[in-house]
């Protein structure tokens, strides 16, 4: 019986450090505003399949800060990609390199990146991606952190209904909740 424990307490000590414990899963990481979901069952979100494969006919890339009290919070890795995840390192950290599906909107790393791959140009907003995400968005929430949202695009203060903004290419957009942060700058890496 010592032996069966031993054994299977080792078994455990090596898949942790070969990245196989809960380290690897954005959950994990408590600076994460929210973590990503599992997709059971791969249902369509507004209209968004999860698909089998990556769709880049049409692929942009916008980006999402958020800030609660004052505190930068990450936007968790695979967002948007069903498990079962794989995650690899890279020079930005986890990045989520195939998964069971993938939606149109998806976050491969925690760099608050939003990759839009459709099979044809369309339009899309930051409420759909947080309806990928799972969590809610409006003027008074932002996923689980409640109170005031103030929301900047492109470095300016947007007045309207934060599920529309729009995640065209490049778009920068800042979410605060709780209170004000001035704009934060942020550059996409090369090539994207």
């Amino acid at each position: 019986m010592r032996k069966a424990a031993a054994l299977l307490l080792l078994l455990a000590l090596a898949l942790a450090a070969c990245g196989g414990g809960a380290a690897a899963t954005p959950s994990a990481n408590p600076s994460n505003l929210a973590p990503a979901p599992d997709y059971a069952g791969h249902p369509t979100i507004d209209g968004i399949p999860c698909e089998t494969t990556e769709r880049v006919t049409y692929h942009v890339h916008a980006h999402l800060a958020v800030f609660v009290d004052g505190q930068p919070k990450a936007v968790p890795y695979g967002i948007g990609i069903a498990v079962p995840r794989q995650v690899q390192n890279s020079t930005e950290g986890p990045f989520v390199s195939a998964g069971g599906c993938f939606y149109w909107l998806h976050t491969h790393t925690e760099d608050g990146i939003i990759h839009v791959e459709a099979p044809v140009p369309m339009d899309f907003t930051l409420g759909q991606f947080f309806d990928v995400w799972q969590q809610p968005l409006s003027d008074t929430q932002a996923g689980p952190a409640k109170g005031t949202v103030l929301a900047y695009l492109n470095g300016q203060r947007y007045q309207g209904d934060v599920r529309q903004i729009s995640l065209a290419a490049h778009n920068l957009i800042q979410l605060d909740a709780g209170q004000d942060v001035p704009p934060q700058p942020f550059t996409f890496p090369s090539g994207l």
